[in-house]
């Protein structure tokens, strides 16, 4: 798969592009989807499915003196700037933070879905997000929370529009990206040689 994107990104390069935004797998163990379709999966400190986040981990990650600072996508990256040297490569990382350290950002109950019906994770593979489903011989229509704006997933699978803005937020400053170019400066033609990078970001930021 990695090899793969290599060849991509290097297609998509021949085809004229040189500002790449790159973003690594998310938390998939964080998902309640995952969570109540696997609930005997060992959880990490933050309630996660341990084995679908390494799973996802091994994509990204690759172990440097026991900790995962690699990102093996990463260094793929590193390898296209050295082949590819007028393209502008910027590795994104974002997410795991929303369900490691919510309150810090204003969120709640970050495994447990908005908008769903049931369990510990308020997902119900059979009564999702807008369907109607039977209680006690009454139909009524699976919705959402009461207040979506502090809530990190949405229907089990996807993100809420206030987690979405909390990604994008740090995306476009650059917080979550690297190097750490904000996305205002994400065409800026000098961004494509290395030997002026430092100086034009230190100069714009």
């Amino acid at each position: 798969m990695v090899k793969g994107f290599n060849l991509l990104m290097q297609n998509i390069y021949g085809l004229g592009a040189r500002s790449f935004w790159v973003y690594n797998t998310g938390p998939i163990g964080c998902f309640p989807e995952i969570l109540t379709s696997f609930p005997s999966a060992e959880k990490d400190s933050a309630g996660c499915a341990k084995p679908y986040n390494e799973l996802a981990q091994h994509f990204n990650v690759e172990s440097k003196k026991s900790q995962h600072f690699n990102v093996e996508s990463k260094k793929r990256l590193a390898q296209l700037r050295n082949e590819l040297p007028q393209a502008t490569f910027v590795y994104v990382s974002a997410l795991y933070s929303l369900y490691t350290s919510p309150a810090k950002y204003g969120f709640a109950l970050p495994l447990v879905a908005c908008c769903g019906y049931g369990g510990d994770y308020n997902y119900n593979e059979a009564a999702r997000c807008g369907e109607t489903m039977s209680f006690n011989g009454t139909n009524i229509m699976v919705g959402s929370c009461k207040d979506p704006s502090v809530r990190a997933n949405w229907d089990g699978t996807h993100l809420t529009e206030a987690a979405n803005k909390f990604v994008f937020d740090g995306v476009s400053s650059g917080a979550f990206s690297d190097p750490p170019i904000p996305l205002k400066l994400a065409c800026h033609p000098q961004y494509h040689f290395k030997s002026n990078f430092l100086q034009i970001l230190m100069k714009h930021l």
